[in-house]
């Protein structure tokens, strides 16, 4: 008896040495640039099986979600405030054994922005008395859609572009309307014709389905983990709030609503409240 149980315990002993160790965590980076308004997708190859991931970048928390067992992605966001230089991202990986921290650096590097000059209606660079209320009211209702967000990705597969036609206003450009300075654009802007169907870029739930001062015709999608699309300017919403809507299905059509100087869609992303190109989403999620 007592050989038998030594002989079990050498060819137990022996086994676990001569089994593989589990692969070193590590962490991979995929961006269309790293710049200011660029959607980052990080990818986290934790070795073992984990419970939980968490991270934190650029002064904020991000949510990972699991690909499969070994394998969790985030989607981070360099906002147009971001200034150049080397920034770390924290990943926690907590396994029934004990958590392990990696950092990865990343590099963000300048980018220089056009500046447009814009004739629009006046009403809407030195708004009347009348409308202050609205305008401080609905910039609330934007600010919470911004921050309040499924905590699950709600999309599945690519992301698609929203209309057929190409951008032709670019993200981050200085905007000057009737000769006064404003803010950043913060979307991409598509020479689409009026009354062109416009296409959820992917799955989620309509937070937002109304008439702003600004924008028009609005329709927000919030695709979950902080990632929320805005359609601006349109003749016509096909959705309400609440609404749960799938890739492709069409919200609305283009238009000429709020402050424009003709018929287009403006498209907005954030990413957990960070101003973000809609077109670098999609070239690193996208079709």
């Amino acid at each position: 008896m007592v050989r038998s149980t030594l002989v079990l315990t050498l060819a137990l002993a022996a086994a676990i040495a001569a089994s593989p160790a589990a692969p070193a965590p590590a962490v991979t980076v995929t961006a269309r640039s790293l710049q200011p308004g660029e959607v980052v997708v990080l990818t986290v190859e934790t070795g073992d099986p984990a419970t939980a991931v968490q991270a934190r970048a650029f002064d904020r928390d991000w949510t990972p979600f699991r690909r499969d067992p070994l394998t969790w992605q985030l989607l981070v966001g360099i906002d147009l405030d971001v200034k150049p230089g080397t920034y770390q991202v924290a990943i926690d990986i907590d396994r029934p054994a004990g958590s392990e921290r990696l950092t990865h650096p990343v590099v963000v590097s300048a980018k220089q922005f056009p500046t447009r000059r814009l004739t629009v209606d006046s009403a809407y660079v030195d708004p009347p008395p009348d409308v202050q209320a609205r305008i401080v009211e609905e910039a609330r209702l934007l600010a919470s859609i911004w921050t309040d967000s499924a905590p699950e990705p709600l999309w599945t597969g690519a992301f698609v572009r929203p209309v057929p036609h190409e951008a032709n206003s670019a993200f981050g450009t200085r905007s000057v309307f009737n000769g006064q300075a404003r803010s950043p654009h913060g979307g991409a802007d598509f020479r689409s014709p009026a009354r062109t169907p416009v296409a959820a870029p992917n799955a989620g739930r309509v937070v937002l389905a109304r008439d702003l001062y600004y924008t028009g015709g609005t329709v927000a999608i919030d695709h979950g983990l902080g990632l929320v699309s805005l359609f601006a300017h349109l003749s016509r919403i096909d959705v309400a709030a609440g609404d749960a809507v799938t890739s492709r299905q069409v919200v609305g059509l283009v238009g000429a609503t709020g402050r424009v100087t003709g018929p287009h869609l403006h498209w907005t992303l954030r990413l957990g409240g960070t101003r973000v190109d809609p077109l670098s989403l999609l070239a690193v999620l996208g079709i």
